[in-house]
This record gives structure tokens, C-alpha cells and sequence, in this order.
């Protein structure tokens, strides 16, 4: 009997260069070559009889043939993965992976807690843990869930909240002891203040700060500014650098040990939002919401 399907791999190949946009992205998703994506492309246009990509130097364009086969190859594909998907879990253990994107700030101090119980229980699921300070693309980029700060824009995707997490001033003692204890919020501007630029913006990140039971937002000004992680401006505080705001869930063992002290307590009562993301129109394995369940959870 002839296998029928033997070239699915290389409509994978295909889909994947198109949905990635080059076929040296659609090597590293599927960890082969450019060149090896390429003649998979090759091969199965001549099996099909057209062209499907117009390929170009600087990018990759889809003919009206190719379009027309992506969208079927898609729905084929999406039938595939649901038949496969109704049954993990089914009479057995979790299995499969997840892909999960997530800033250092909860993928240090957060998350490592709820991955080692999920862990626990489903030893058989992987987890691809991606911690960095941007925010990726989950479709483009084959991410099934991200986490993500502060209020998210109307994008499409589903947004679970996870907490709100209390923000606190600290500084070292050392410091304090040099400079000074601020006493208001206007004495912060004599002060060395570390200050976050926002990669999206490039704009400093402002301090969420309350006063007299009212919100105010205050921008600090010094000299010292991070980028990439806001982790660095907490390092740099308990070494004496200066003042900085971040998350109770990082300081607050730090102040607890003397290594950094809280400044204008009276200034605290904000927080910000972490939220679990994912695409509502993407069918999640079983793992993957049993990920989404667990993080919930708290």
C-alpha cells in the first residue's frame, strides 16, 4: 500500500515559512536548515503543479494558489491537532508542552513556586519557559500563554489577571545614611531616583505613588537609568545607588533582612496588574490549560 501523506512535513514546512516570514525563522522553528525549508517549498509545488510563494530577496509573498491551500492546510492542520488534543489526559497522565513568555520580575520571584507544583503533578508536561522583558508575538512567534504587566490593550487575546501586586520605595541603609531621609514626595527631586526606560515607549517609567488618599503618578529624574530589566534598579538600590520602586513580592524580604528600608511608607496603597494572556482563538492543549488553571489558582 503507497503512503499518501508521506509529504506532510513538507506542508510544514510551507505553512511555517509563510507564518514566520522567512524561511531562515521557519528553519529555527522547526530546527532544520534554510536551505532544507526551502527545497521541502521546492518539492511541494512540484508535486502540486503551481507556484505557491513568490519569493523575493527580502521577503516571502503567497500567489493566489498559495493562499488558497494555506487556508485548507490550516484547517487540515487545526483538525489534526483537535483529535489529538481530545485526547491527552484521557486515561492517563498530562503530556505535550507549553510554550510560556514571561517578565523577569514574576519569572524570578513569582513563578518559580507555581511551576515546581504544577511540575509535580504533571511531571510528563514540558514547560518552554521564555523570561524576558517583551512582549512577544503568541502566534507569530508559536507561544501558547505569556504574562504580561499593567493594563493590556484591546488585542483580541483572553487576559486572566493574576494579581495586583503592591509597589513599595526602598532605599539602603547606607544611602539614607549619606543622603537623607525624603519626608514628601516633592523632596524625592533632591534625591538620586533609579529610574526604568520602558523598551516599548523608551519613556522612563513612572512611580505610582498615593497622596492624601489621592493617586499620583511621579516621574523620577536622576542621572542612573536601566533598561532591558527593572531587577537591575532593586542590585543597584542595595548597593547604595539610590532610591527605586518595585514590587513588595521582591523587596519585602530584602527590607525584613535590613537590606533596604522602606521610604514614604505614607506614599503606598497602589499596585500593578499582572495578567496570563493567550489567544482565544487557538486551540489549547490540555496542558496548556491545565498551565492556565494551575497560574489562576494563585
Amino acid at each position: 500500500m503507497s503512503r499518501h501523506y508521506d509529504h506532510l512535513a513538507d506542508v510544514e514546512a510551507f505553512a511555517a515559512a509563510v507564518e514566520r516570514g522567512s524561511l531562515t525563522a521557519a528553519a529555527t522553528a522547526l530546527a532544520t536548515t534554510p536551505s532544507a525549508i526551502s527545497r521541502a517549498i521546492a518539492r511541494l509545488e512540484t508535486r502540486l503543479g503551481v507556484q505557491l510563494l513568490r519569493r523575493t530577496t527580502r521577503r516571502l509573498g503567497l500567489t493566489e494558489a498559495g493562499r488558497a491551500y494555506l487556508e485548507q492546510t490550516r484547517a487540515a492542520f487545526a483538525l489534526i491537532d483537535e483529535a489529538e488534543r481530545s485526547l491527552q489526559g484521557q486515561g492517563g497522565a498530562l503530556s505535550g508542552s507549553v510554550r510560556l513568555s514571561v517578565p523577569t520580575t514574576y519569572g524570578h520571584y513569582r513563578l518559580p513556586a507555581r511551576l515546581q507544583a504544577f511540575a509535580q503533578q504533571h511531571p510528563q508536561v514540558r514547560i518552554e519557559l521564555s523570561i524576558a522583558n517583551r512582549n512577544v508575538d503568541l502566534i507569530a512567534e508559536g507561544y501558547d500563554l505569556a504574562i504580561r504587566l499593567g493594563e493590556l490593550p484591546d488585542s483580541g487575546l483572553v487576559a486572566r489577571k493574576l494579581e495586583d501586586a503592591p509597589v513599595c520605595l526602598v532605599a539602603s541603609p547606607d544611602y539614607l545614611r549619606h543622603a537623607g531621609l525624603p519626608r514628601t514626595i516633592d523632596e524625592l527631586a533632591q534625591h538620586r531616583c533609579l529610574s526604568f526606560v520602558m523598551p516599548s515607549s523608551g519613556r522612563v517609567f513612572p512611580w505610582i505613588l498615593r497622596e492624601d488618599g489621592r493617586d499620583r503618578d511621579w516621574t523620577p529624574g536622576g542621572a542612573l537609568r536601566v533598561s532591558d530589566d527593572p531587577l537591575g534598579m532593586v542590585s543597584l538600590a542595595e548597593q547604595g545607588a539610590g532610591i527605586c520602586q518595585s514590587y513588595d513580592f521582591i523587596v519585602g524580604e530584602r527590607v525584613r533582612a535590613g537590606r533596604l528600608v522602606e521610604v514614604l511608607p505614607h506614599t503606598r496603597g497602589r499596585s500593578r496588574s499582572f495578567s496570563l494572556i493567550y489567544a482565544p482563538h487557538r486551540q489549547l492543549s490540555a496542558a496548556a490549560r491545565a498551565l492556565i488553571a494551575a497560574l489562576s489558582a494563585g
